[in-house]
């Protein structure tokens, strides 16, 4: 193993002459700390390890724009990775405009106190549109003739010049059955190249790969140790050879995944009781927000509930809290007291008041999973009747969030075959529908959401040169960073 070595003392006379690198090692948490690795626990020996409060819920793109505003949601307005947009009638998920974050970035107040302060973004969430010197974020290409062609989007366009170096980006280990090690090492290795590039002060990088088993096997599973190893070693060198570029680094991670044993179809149980409505489509059935009483926008743990009427918000809750598996209904109070709304309620009634950003995307209310259980987003009562993308990997047009996308369905005989034949139509130019995600939610062992105890949440391990107090909140993330360069 290479000895971590520590960037030179960055001058306390020029901040521009500093560089930081913050890297999010998702899932990471103090408990898987240890044998397994040994260079991350040289870091903590070296400098700091501390554990910090998240935020609620604690998912990644909530998460993400806390640490880079230094705010809750009920101030950048991020109250989930998504959510129903109101004035569209539409659920959407992973949505990349910076645009959509409310409050000033870490970034840009840097950017405002040191003119010619430069920072990079690579692979952090919301990484369109954005005001960073440098991005770079998953874009790919979408034909008329339904084509999808994995590429990265970057700006100024860099990536071609990086790919000369070490290839083209691992798409498909990335996201889904194939999720593996080979992106998060793609992603360090385009951190060192993109150093040398542009030599920013500030580097965003974003380590997903804890993010895969955790979720898939569970904490608990023999394999994480080997995952824990592989991330272990990508981080040390990614430390070591960014160190020997003069920057320093520090640590951070989102979120911590507990063990889970069970799901809860909220829609489901909703469309029983005549709340939800359907219409069909291509002989299968598409959730229908703008005629449904009620219906849930499932995100891991949390599940936002949107409420057609306020008068039956009540009524609507006291369904939820009945819901074998539902650990709590959050009204407009709940939310506040989570920092996630400003405590207005936002429902989609005509005599409805426009309220706060945050208030706005949450739902009326907001159902917790209790602890083993997480939200699937199903909503049809027959498999037949399931729409075509239910058993293909995307991310954008399933109106919730769906982890069982890192499975292949166990009932598919000849499987390896069967994706060799319909990767060689869609070469051949015919249509094809890679349908090869099962429909069940049993074989999640691991997610997140709900707020966990310290040691089992996000943690920050400190730059070298780190000054002032210890970080206590995920939302200090931002004034650790700003010390920093002060």
């Amino acid at each position: 193993m290479k000895k971590i070595s520590n960037s030179r003392t960055p001058s306390r006379l020029d901040p521009l002459q500093r560089h930081l690198a913050v890297i999010n090692v998702v899932g990471l948490t103090p408990e898987l700390i240890g044998e397994d690795t040994p260079a991350i626990q040289e870091l903590c020996k070296a400098r700091f390890l501390q554990p910090v409060q998240g935020v609620f819920p604690s998912v990644t793109t909530t998460s993400q724009s806390s640490m880079l505003t230094g705010t809750e949601p009920d101030e950048h307005g991020i109250v989930g990775n998504g959510w129903y947009f109101r004035d569209l009638d539409e659920i959407a998920f992973w949505k990349q405009s910076n645009e959509l974050v409310r409050g000033e970035k870490i970034w840009q107040s840097l950017s405002r106190k040191y003119p010619g302060f430069r920072t990079s973004n690579l692979f952090w969430w919301y990484n369109m549109n954005t005001t960073v010197d440098y991005s770079i974020t998953p874009k790919p290409h979408y034909g008329a003739d339904g084509r999808k062609e994995f590429d990265v989007f970057s700006h100024p366009a860099f990536h071609k010049d990086l790919e000369k170096k070490i290839g083209k980006f691992p798409f498909f280990t990335f996201w889904g059955p194939r999720s593996g090690i080979e992106a998060s090492q793609w992603i360090a290795n385009c951190a060192v190249e993109e150093f040398r590039m542009h030599r920013p002060n500030l580097q965003l990088v974003y380590l997903p790969h804890l993010d895969y088993n955790l979720q898939k096997l569970g904490p608990a599973h023999p394999a994480i140790r080997n995952d824990l190893r592989q991330i272990d070693a990508v981080v040390g060198e990614l430390v070591h050879r960014l160190s020997q570029q003069g920057c320093d680094s520090m640590l951070v991670s989102e979120y911590g995944i507990s063990p889970v044993y069970g799901s809860i179809s909220i829609n489901q149980e909703l469309r029983k009781a005549g709340l939800l409505s359907v219409r069909e489509s291509l002989k299968t059935e598409i959730l229908d927000t703008g005629t449904s009483e009620a219906f849930a926008v499932a995100d891991h743990q949390v599940a936002h509930v949107y409420v057609r009427n306020r008068s039956r918000i009540k009524e609507v809750q006291g369904l939820l809290q009945r819901m074998e598996g539902v650990d709590s209904v959050l009204d407009s109070r709940g939310m506040k007291a989570k920092g996630l709304t400003g405590g207005q309620s936002s429902s989609r009634a005509l005599d409805s008041k426009r309220s706060s950003i945050a208030s706005d995307r949450a739902g009326d209310l907001v159902a917790v999973a209790r602890p083993g259980m997480w939200f699937n987003y199903y909503y049809w009562l027959d498999e037949q009747k399931a729409p075509d993308f239910a058993r293909t990997v995307d991310i954008h047009r399933k109106p919730g969030y769906d982890p069982v996308e890192l499975f292949t369905d166990p009932a598919l005989r000849f499987l390896p075959v069967r994706v060799a034949w319909k990767v060689m139509k869609k070469k051949l130019g015919f249509r094809m529908l890679m349908d090869v995600i099962p429909l069940r939610p049993e074989l999640v062992k691991g997610s997140h959401g709900r707020l966990n105890e310290l040691y089992k949440g996000p943690m920050i391990i400190g730059a070298s040169h780190h000054r002032g107090k210890l970080p206590s909140r995920l939302t200090d993330v931002y004034s650790v960073i700003q010390r920093y360069f002060n």
